[in-house]
Parts: structure tokens; sequence; C-alpha cells
């Protein structure tokens, strides 16, 4: 068998019909999913991608999938592609968003689907105390997770950046404790663990931000920053992980960032070049 040089984690936000920023349509992403599975990829999950990190071997064919926020169009569009070829993805839910109802219809049910936001609606709307509008529902989180499409991790309570809202660095890092406190206690209460996976919400951290997390228990740190993964070889590590945004392109795109991102050398050297 050969092994990973290196692991490309992807990051998406919407897969939705209704056009807008950070949103791939259903049906890019159908053809992405379909490219990775004929292409004989393997999704990883975070266990493995925190073995992966220290040092043990995983298939050659590696990719992680991410999503951040949470947003309903994960379980009306991704989670059924994701289902059809067996596919896993890490989820990063904003806890204090999430709602209660029952499971909404998805693209492979039998009834109307649920009308979807653009990110901007979604932003409004969560601003207006109506996130149920936008965001997953426990009960589809459930429903995903007993699937085996999605885990689900830590994106804070609130999804605020508290270096912009508080007045002292004191202030910021306290804020930023009770907040990832809330997270975790919400997402054991409500699935009965949490891990040691945070999302950096709007991709922002500084070295305050950085201690705190370590603190509030996380060893694994996802950024917005470009790039692949590659073992460190130390089971204490702290690690952040690089991803790559997925745009509303063809598979043909993807493919060929993969080939970019799965090979050291020539990864290392496109983004040399880019920046």
């Amino acid at each position: 068998m050969t092994f990973a040089k290196a692991l490309p984690v992807l990051m998406y936000h919407h897969i939705s019909t209704s056009p807008g920023m950070i949103t791939v349509s259903p049906e890019h992403f159908a053809e992405q999913m379909a490219h990775l599975a004929n292409a004989g990829y393997t999704t990883v999950g975070s266990e493995r991608l925190s073995a992966y990190l220290a040092g043990e071997p995983i298939p050659g064919r590696s990719v992680v999938l991410t999503f951040d926020d949470g947003y309903l169009d994960n379980w009306v569009h991704a989670h059924p592609v994701l289902q059809a070829h067996g596919f896993t993805a890490l989820c990063f839910l904003v806890t204090s968003w999430i709602g209660d109802g029952p499971a909404r219809p998805h693209a492979r049910s039998d009834a109307t689907l649920p009308r979807l936001l653009n990110h901007r609606d979604g932003e409004i709307a969560i601003e207006l105390g109506e996130a149920d509008r936008a965001i997953l529902r426990w009960s589809e989180i459930h429903a995903m997770r007993e699937a085996g499409t999605f885990e689900f991790h830590s994106h804070t309570h609130r999804h605020v950046r508290w270096d912009q809202v508080s007045a002292t660095a004191d202030d910021k890092c306290a804020a930023l404790a009770r907040d990832l406190s809330d997270a975790r206690t919400t997402l054991k209460a409500r699935l009965g663990a949490v891990s040691d996976h945070l999302c950096w919400p709007q991709g922002f951290y500084d070295d305050d931000y950085r201690r705190v997390a370590v603190q509030a228990g996380f060893r694994h740190l996802y950024t917005c920053e470009t790039g692949s993964n590659y073992p460190q070889r130390d089971d204490n590590a702290v690690r952040s992980i690089t991803r790559l945004e997925v745009r509303d392109r063809p598979a043909s795109w993807l493919a060929s960032r993969l080939w970019i991102h799965t090979r050291p050398a020539i990864s290392r050297a496109y983004l040399k070049i880019k920046r």
C-alpha cells in the first residue's frame, strides 16, 4: 500500500441552491464527491487525522472533509451525498445557534425541501434570533451522526470575535474561556462527549486565543490558512490544521488542487508562489 505524504483538509460551508459567499452548488458538490469516490479517496475522521499527525500511516489517497458553522443545507444537500458514498465529514457547530424540532426533509426525502437562505440572509436571520431558518437542529445532527456522515466538534458557543469587542486583553481571554466552556458543556449534554478539536470562528486566532484554547483542553486547532498537513511525530503537540477552501467549481478543479497538495514539495512551492 502507498501511504500519504500529506493530508489535505477541505473546507466547506454551504452546499446550497441559494448562491452566495462560501457556497458550493449541490451539483458541483455531488460531482466533487463522485470524483473522490471514483479516484479511490478515503475520508478520514478526527481520530485518524490525529493519529496521522502523530506519525501513524494512512492510505495514500486520504482526505478530510470539514464544514463550518452547521448550516441547514449540510443536512439537506451534503448528508445524502456523503451517505451515498460512505463518506464522513467533520462539522464545527456554533452551539448557541442550534434549536430543537423535528428533522426537516433532505434531498433524498419524498417531501418538499425547506427554503435555504444564502449566506448573508442567514447571517441576518441569526442576528434576529431566527437561527432555525439557517442552522441545523439537534434532531438533524443526531440523524447525521447516527448515519456516520458527520462528526461534530466545537466552533465555540457564540461565534464572536472577542478581540474586537473586549476592552482589554484580560476581558478577551475571560470571554473566550467562557465561550469555549459553554460550547463544551452543550456538546457534552447533547452528544454525550466532547473532543479536543476546535475550529476558530472567522479563522482568527492570536497567542492569547491559542493559550486559552489549550487551557480549555483543545489540541487540534483548525484554521483558514491554506496548505496541507504533515506528521509531527509528537503525541503531546498542539496542532494548527491548515485547510483548502473548496470553491463552486467542477470536480476537475478539486482534482487539480488535490494533485498539488498531496505532494509536499509541489504544495510548498505552489503556496510560496501564491503568497
